[in-house]
């Protein structure tokens, strides 16, 4: 896997997820990037990087699963020719998986897709890409959600060597502060981060990516 990202000028980074990469972005408050881990990466890239004239977008969509993604990619990746490409997607799989598995992408349909659409974008733009694992604030071991978020996080790990990417190793940084700090303190319902905790997963961006 790629330990770090090579920042160009001119650079169009493109963020692309679910309501955790999309953290209100289409509210009028927050356009265009949200107030989540996006605006915090993207505001941190301007300010340092002023001279190279960076683009960053956010197609994250609230609810999305991998099968969202697919039916946009065209429209919400490709189309803007993303020089990086950074994904966080699978949690609304993992719990569809759990809690609506007549409606779920299983795991096979999550890589498959998950795969050909990173292959899309790499045989198109040759863009660098960084894969985020989906992950949960989770202290429970037997919570029945978090147990099947491994296999998916798995995935995303797999996917991260196959294409040599970098990858932001989400669930386990998680796992090793809430032994410190109770998984409350992030989020209310183990899933969405409070404001500081979207600053504190946009600091784990750019320490994997070292920009």
């Amino acid at each position: 896997m790629q330990t770090h990202i090579e920042l160009k000028p001119n650079d169009t980074i493109v963020f692309i997820g679910d309501s955790i990469t999309d953290a209100g972005r289409r509210e009028a408050a927050y356009r265009p990037l949200g107030y989540g881990y996006v605006h915090f990466v993207a505001n941190y890239l301007q300010a340092k990087y002023p001279e190279y004239n960076l683009i960053s977008i956010n197609t994250g969509i609230s609810g999305n699963t991998i099968r969202d993604l697919n039916g946009r990619w065209k429209r919400d990746c490709l189309a803007y020719k993303p020089n990086i490409l950074s994904v966080l997607i699978g949690i609304n799989d993992v719990w569809q998986h759990t809690d609506r598995p007549d409606k779920a992408a299983y795991l096979d349909e999550y890589e498959s897709t998950y795969e050909r659409l990173l292959s899309q974008a790499k045989d198109n733009f040759n863009c660098r890409l960084v894969l985020m694992e989906p992950f949960m604030f989770c202290s429970d071991a037997d919570n029945p959600m978090y147990n099947s978020l491994k296999a998916f996080i798995a995935v995303v790990r797999n996917l991260a060597k196959q294409f040599d990417t970098v990858l932001i190793p989400l669930q386990e940084s998680i796992d090793e502060i809430i032994t410190k700090v109770p998984p409350e303190k992030f989020s209310d319902d183990m899933v969405h981060p409070f404001l500081w905790a979207h600053f504190w997963i946009a600091q784990r961006w750019i320490e994997a990516t070292k920009l």
